[in-house]
């Protein structure tokens, strides 16, 4: 059999081995039911070859005509985003090909029997038999900032927990969204059912699928009197083949379509207001063919180069990214930072305050700034932990989030929120009776949780509000840098603040502050990070070189 198109399958990528070898064998599979058919495969990220490879090399096997297909679950940026224009970028080199773009695999009657058959033979591994109605069903889903997409998982489980005739389910997520793994199936335990069977909805394993596993294993030794059961993900198959190859027909008829009525790029859904009509831009240039480099590096560093790894990562991916490009400051700014190094007696200050502390001085160009700036007891360690997790900024104000480095923002994965202006902290705001930057602070607490770094540079309300979440509701921030401005509440905030003794903080005295301290502390902290892996990468190098 041929098809009269080739067939480009893309994926994310990982840095796991054992997940690329799964990947690769899928298309494999596929190559073997379609021997005459030219069929490529790319990665977005972490691996080679990439997509833009993928799709020159099905032309130069002779497709005239091409159908991209993402190898997603579901189509969250990566889906609606990034893929589509590395298929747009490559189009433009070909005005005599035709292209096609697939739609994500999502919840598919071939990966519905797949999950099925999973779920049984887990149930055959348990010790002894028991009626489904007494089992309580955990699916896992990736996670993503999409919520239409979060929806499909909750409707997956919904689907199996009818038909199986599960006595309840449960959904939980390995990043982004909530409840997490370990969080959600220690939930689960306080549904009532003596036996737990925990599925993932991923394609291929990888650092994620290990980590679900191991927290499975962590809660049952919390619980030794229920029983935890273990299905495995879709992997390698027959069934994900024949989605695959359904998705590219589909596409090359003119039938492929995704879930658009709910996006959050289309639609105003309530929470992601900010989202619609987003440009659509790429976020991958980093870390493409990323396989490919590290292979060129390891040639390269028995030549004694100084060529290191690139590195990039979006919210919650399974890998530590690692960087080949330097952070590299503007020459004025090297600059000042010798003449605040050289003007001043840093001798008597921490050297772990340094980089926050020179950077204040370069931002406001007074020294006097050093002996204002009180930092806690391990707030340097703490948010530069929490940057290397990926952990979610917010701010209070626009201003703040404004201030910070986009180019050092994207490098290291990080998504910055700022909720005053939105319709529902306004709302909340008026309800409540108090500020929108107050607001804007206890929507982040009852979006994020714990799981947040905050950055509060203008307004003492805001700052306000967020000690008294700590101090009533058992807030802990990873790090609450609080560096309000102006004459009204300004001190009495800060001076609040130093006296928490749960949450790492830096703050300072008087009334001086505002937006452009707060979004210098995080800029130092990001830079911090973004250097140590520069030169962790650097050192690795130099190791090798010398093996």
């Amino acid at each position: 059999m041929e098809l009269p198109y080739g067939i480009v399958i893309a994926g994310h990528g990982t840095r796991s081995e054992e997940g690329l070898q799964e990947f690769k064998a899928t298309t494999e599979l596929m190559q073997q039911r379609l021997p005459n058919t030219p069929i490529t495969y790319g990665f977005l990220e972490f691996a080679s070859p990439t997509i833009d490879q993928a799709i020159r090399e099905n032309v130069a096997a002779g497709s005239q005509k091409v159908v991209m297909v993402p190898s997603l679950l579901f189509a969250a940026s990566h889906g609606k985003n990034d893929m589509p224009i590395e298929l747009l970028s490559v189009k433009q080199e070909f005005p005599n090909h035709e292209f096609f773009y697939g739609s994500e695999m999502g919840i598919h009657p071939r990966l519905l029997q797949r999950f099925r058959d999973n779920l049984i033979r887990a149930e055959q591994s348990a010790s002894t038999p028991l009626d489904r109605k007494e089992t309580l069903l955990v699916v896992v889903g990736r996670g993503t900032t999409d919520s239409d997409v979060n929806s499909n998982v909750n409707k997956l489980c919904r689907m199996v927990e009818e038909g199986m005739g599960y006595g309840g389910s449960y959904v939980c997520y390995s990043g982004t969204a909530k409840p997490l793994v370990k969080d959600g199936i220690e939930f689960a335990t306080k549904f009532g059912f003596s036996r737990i069977i925990v599925i993932p909805y991923f394609l291929f394993t990888g650092v994620l699928i290990k980590r679900i596993y191991q927290a499975v294993d962590e809660v049952a030794a919390m619980y030794p009197d229920f029983e935890f059961l273990k299905a495995d993900y879709l992997g390698v198959h027959e069934s994900v083949v024949d989605a695959m190859l359904e998705k590219a027909q589909e596409a090359y008829e003119g039938k492929s379509s995704m879930n658009c009525s709910l996006c959050k790029y289309r639609t105003q859904i309530i929470g992601f207001e900010q989202e619609v009509g987003k440009v659509q831009e790429a976020h991958h240039h980093h870390v493409r063919g990323l396989s490919e480099r590290e292979q060129q590096q390891h040639s390269h560093s028995h030549q004694h180069s100084h060529s290191h790894q690139h590195g990039h990562s979006h919210h919650h991916h399974d890998e530590t990214p690692q960087y080949s490009e330097e952070y590299s400051p503007h020459p004025i700014e090297v600059q000042s930072f010798k003449v605040i190094q050289q003007h001043f007696d840093w001798s008597s200050v921490p050297s772990a305050h340094h980089g926050i502390l020179q950077r204040l001085v370069h931002t406001t160009g007074d020294f006097s700034v050093v002996e204002d700036v009180l930092i806690a007891p391990q707030a340097i360690a703490a948010g530069q932990q929490a940057i290397r997790n990926q952990t979610p900024i917010v701010t209070d104000v626009t201003m703040v989030k404004s201030g910070l480095k986009r180019e050092v923002l994207h490098r290291l994965g990080l998504q910055v929120f700022c909720y005053v202006h939105e319709e529902e902290t306004q709302r909340l705001a008026e309800q409540e009776q108090i500020t929108r930057s107050a607001a804007g602070i206890r929507r982040a607490f009852e979006i994020f949780g714990n799981e947040v770094l905050l950055s509060i540079g203008d307004a003492p309300t805001a700052l306000f509000e967020a000690i008294r979440l700590i101090e009533q509701e058992g807030w802990q921030p990873h790090l609450l840098i609080g560096l309000p401005v102006g004459f009204i509440g300004t001190e009495a905030s800060k001076a609040k603040l130093r006296e928490l003794k749960t949450v790492p903080y830096i703050t300072n005295r008087g009334t001086r502050g505002g937006s452009p301290w707060g979004a210098t502390c995080l800029n130092a902290l990001m830079i911090e990070v973004l250097e140590n892996q520069q030169s962790s990468s650097i050192a690795k190098t130099r190791i090798e070189a010398t093996v």
